[in-house]
C-alpha cells in the first residue's frame, strides 16, 4: 500500500487511517481506528444510493479532514456533503453537511459501514492471527456499541452515537433517509468513542499555534518553507502524553509508540526547539530501565527498551513486545541525548536527577553490552518469531551481509553502536568532571580514547576508504559500502585525517543518490534499490551523516544534503519527508517510493529542524566542531 495515499490523523495514542477520500472500506488491512495497538474499528465508510465524487480533500491540521462529495447529474452538481472529521485522545467527531443544490427536490439513503474486530496491530501487520469469539454488539436508533472481551479478560469497546436519529440501525450499519427541498440543508453527526481499559489518557499539551511559535525560521524557498511548516506541525501530533512528560512516538501506523531508538533520535534533533521533549523522554525511558535478565523481552540490568506495546498478543505473551530490550543501541543513544540536553540548557539538574540510570547504563555497556569482553558492543539476534534477528537501526534480517552476499551470523557488533558507545563515554567523562570526580573524568576519557584508536585499527578499510558495517561473530568484517560509516562521522569516533577519506566516499557515485546517501552501495551482492535497508535512502540516516560532515568541517558537502533532503520532501505530494525511499539515481522525477514507508515518520521530521542548524552559506572550517546552535 503506498501510505501516501491514505487520510492519516492522530492525537496522542489514538491514530484513524483511512484512504483517500476518508473512508476505511474493507479492502486494506492496514487502516482503521486504531489506540494503543488495537484496531477499533476495522471499517467506516459513508456510502449514498447516488454515485459520489469526491471534489476536494484537505487536511488544516494532522488532526483534522475536510472533504467536499458531490452527486453531479449532467453539468452540475445535486448534491453536496462538506465533511469534517475531527480526532481528539479518545474521540472521532464526524460531521456531514448535506445539501440540495438541486431545483428539485433530492431524496437520498445515507449508509454508514461499520465494523469492529478489536485486531492487535500485529495482526493487521499479517504477523499473526487470533480467533476471536467474545465479540458483540448492541444497537438502538441513535447508536451502535461494539465490544470485545479479550482473552486476558479486559473489556474493550467502541461506541458510534448518531447525533440524528438513523432510519434503520444493524450490527454493520446506519441507514439515514433523507429528503431535501431545493437549497435545504440537513446535518449528521456522528460520535464515534473509544473504550480502552489500559491506561488512561492524559490532556494533551501544546496548542498547534504556540508550538509552531518555538520554531520561528522563514525560509527564502517558499516550498521547503511548506515541508518545514508540515515536519513541525507533524511532530506536535506524534507526540505522546505520558505521566513521565510528552515524547515523541515513531510513525503511523505501525509506530505509534514509545519506541527507544526513535523516540531519542527525535528528542535529540528537535534541540534546542522542544528540549521538554527530550526530558518527557528521558524520564519515561528511565523509568522503564531494565533491572534483571529477562532473554523473553531481552532485558537486562540498564539496558535502555526498544519498544513498548499494548495489544494483545503483547499482554497475553504470544509476542514480547510488551516492554521489549531488542535494541544494541539505545542505551548508549540514551546517554548522548541527555549530554546534549545538558549542553543546550545548561541543565545540570536534570543530570544528577538522572545519574542512577546512566550509571546503570554505563554498567550495560561494559558488561552485558560487551557479550565477548573485547571492548565492543555486541548484539545476539533472536530466533526467527521471537524478537528481533538484527538489533541495530538497520533491523531487518537481511541488512548484515559480508562482500559475497552471506549473512552475518554469532554475535555481531555493528559499526555506529561503536560510534555511540565512543560518544557516551565522553559524555558521562563530561557528567564526572562537572561533578567533581577526576578520577571517574579521567577514566572515562581513557575508555573513550581506547575504544576510538581500536575502532578504526579493527573496522576501517583502506581499499574502500570506508570503515566495515560490523563484526561478525568470528570477529570477520562485513567489507560493505554503507550508510553506517555516517553515523561514525556524527559521532566524532573518525580520526582527523581519516574523515576526508570517508567524507568522499559517501558522496560518491556508489553512495550518493541526489536525494540521500544509499543504505548499502548500489555495487554491492545485495544491493536492492527497492528494499527496506539494501540499498534504499532513509533521510534521518544521511542527516546524521551531514551532522557528521558538518562537525569535521565539510559544510559544503552537508549543505548540498540539506538541500537534497528539503527537495525530497518538496516532491512529496504532502510536503512530508517518508521513512524511506528507493536508492535510485536522482533524475527530474520525484524519488521512487517504497511502498509502505511510514508517513509521517517523527525522525525524518525532526531531521528537517535538525538539518536548519547547517550554514546557508558554507565555507570550510580547518577544525572539527560537533552540530549545535
Amino acid at each position: 500500500m503506498d501510505l501516501s495515499k491514505n487520510t492519516v490523523l492522530k492525537e496522542n495514542y489514538t491514530f484513524y487511517v483511512a484512504d483517500g477520500n476518508g473512508h476505511v472500506t474493507t479492502e486494506s488491512s492496514e487502516r482503521g481506528l486504531f489506540n494503543r495497538d488495537t484496531r477499533f474499528l476495522k471499517r467506516y465508510e459513508w456510502t449514498m444510493d447516488k454515485p459520489l465524487q469526491t471534489l476536494v480533500t484537505h487536511y488544516p491540521l494532522p488532526d483534522r479532514f475536510e472533504a467536499h462529495y458531490a452527486y453531479i447529474d449532467g453539468p452540475s452538481q445535486m448534491v453536496g456533503i462538506r465533511r469534517t472529521l475531527e480526532l481528539t485522545p479518545i474521540f472521532l467527531h464526524d460531521v456531514l453537511l448535506v445539501e440540495n443544490t438541486s431545483l428539485d427536490v433530492q431524496e437520498i439513503k445515507l449508509e454508514l459501514h461499520y465494523g469492529a474486530d478489536f485486531g492487535d496491530l500485529f495482526e493487521a501487520r499479517g504477523w499473526h492471527k487470533l480467533q476471536r469469539s467474545n465479540l458483540s454488539v448492541q444497537t438502538a436508533t441513535d447508536s451502535a456499541r461494539l465490544g470485545y472481551i479479550a482473552e486476558d479478560g479486559l473489556e474493550f469497546a467502541v461506541t458510534l452515537k448518531f447525533l440524528q436519529p438513523a432510519t434503520e440501525v444493524t450490527a454493520t450499519r446506519a441507514i439515514f433517509d433523507l429528503k431535501l427541498k431545493p437549497a435545504e440543508r440537513f446535518t449528521l453527526g456522528v460520535e464515534v468513542e473509544i473504550h480502552n481499559p489500559l491506561e488512561p489518557n492524559l490532556p494533551s499539551l501544546y496548542t498547534y499555534p504556540e508550538w509552531r511559535e518555538r520554531v520561528n525560521v522563514k525560509l527564502d524557498n517558499q516550498h521547503h518553507q511548506r515541508v518545514l511548516d508540515r515536519a513541525v506541525e507533524d511532530l506536535r501530533a506524534l507526540l505522546l502524553f505520558t505521566k513521565d512528560g510528552p515524547m515523541p512516538a515513531a510513525g503511523i501506523p505501525w509506530y505509534v509508540t514509545a519506541f527507544g531508538r526513535d523516540s531519542m533520535l527525535t528528542s535529540y534533533m528537535t534541540l534546542p526547539y522542544y528540549p521538554d521533549i527530550a526530558k518527557g523522554t528521558l524520564r519515561y525511558l528511565a523509568a522503564r530501565q531494565g533491572t534483571k535478565h529477562d532473554d523473553f523481552h531481552a532485558e537486562a540490568p540498564g539496558k535502555i527498551l526498544h519498544e513498548v506495546r499494548y495489544g494483545e498478543l503483547s499482554r497475553t505473551n504470544k509476542v514480547p513486545f510488551t516492554t521489549y530490550y531488542g535494541t544494541v543501541d539505545a542505551t548508549m543513544l540514551f546517554i548522548m541525548l541527555l549530554h546534549r540536553l545538558y549542553k543546550t540548557t545548561n541543565d545540570f539538574e536534570i543530570v544528577k536527577e538522572l545519574q542512577p540510570n546512566w550509571e546503570a547504563a554505563l554498567g550495560w555497556m561494559q558488561n552485558d553490552g560487551d557479550l565477548d569482553k573485547d571492548g565492543f558492543i555486541e548484539f545476539k539476534g533472536a530466533e526467527l518469531g521471537k524478537g528481533l534477528g538484527v538489533q541495530s537501526w538497520k533491523d531487518s534480517n537481511d541488512s548484515l551481509s559480508h562482500a559475497d552476499g552471506r549473512l552475518a551470523e554469532g554475535s555481531i557488533a555493528v559499526s555506529e553502536v561503536q560510534g555511540y558507545a565512543y560518544a557516551a563515554y565522553l559524555a558521562v567523562s563530561e557528567f564526572y568532571s562537572a561533578s567533581g570526580n577526576t578520577e571517574q573524568t579521567v577514566l572515562y576519557q581513557e575508555k573513550a580514547e581506547t575504544l576510538k584508536k581500536k575502532f578504526h585499527e579493527v573496522f576501517w578499510i583502506e581499499k574502500m576508504q570506508t570503515y566495515a558495517i560490523a563484526l561478525d561473530g568470528e570477529k570477520k568484517r562485513l567489507e560493505v559500502h554503507n550508510s553506517d560509516a555516517g553515523h561514525l562521522l556524527w559521532t566524532g569516533i573518525v580520526p582527523n585525517d581519516i574523515a576526508p577519506k570517508l567524507v568522499k566516499t559517501l558522496m560518491s557515485e556508489t553512495m550518493w543518490t541526489g536525494w540521500g546517501i544509499r543504505t548499502l552501495g548500489k555495487n554491492e551482492v545485495r544491493y536492492n534499490p527497492v528494499s527496506y535497508h539494501n540499498g534504499s535512502v532513509w533521510p534521518h540516516d544521511t542527516t546524521l551523516a551531514a551532522a557528521g560532515m558538518v562537525r569535521y568541517g565539510f559544510l559544503e558537502e552537508a549543505k548540498r544534503i540539506r538541500e537534497a533532503t528539503f527537495d525530497l520532501a518538496a516532491s512529496q505530494g504532502d510536503s512530508r519527508l517518508p521513512e524511506l525511499v528507493a536508492g535510485y539515481d536522482r533524475t527530474t522525477s520525484p524519488p521512487v517510493p517504497y511502498p509502505v514507508a511510514c508517513r509521517p515518520q517523527a525522525w525524518d521530521a525532526a531531521a528537517l529542524l535538525y538539518l536548519l542548524q547547517i550554514p546557508k552559506h558554507p565555507k570550510r572550517k580547518p577544525t572539527p566542531k560537533p552540530l549545535t546552535t
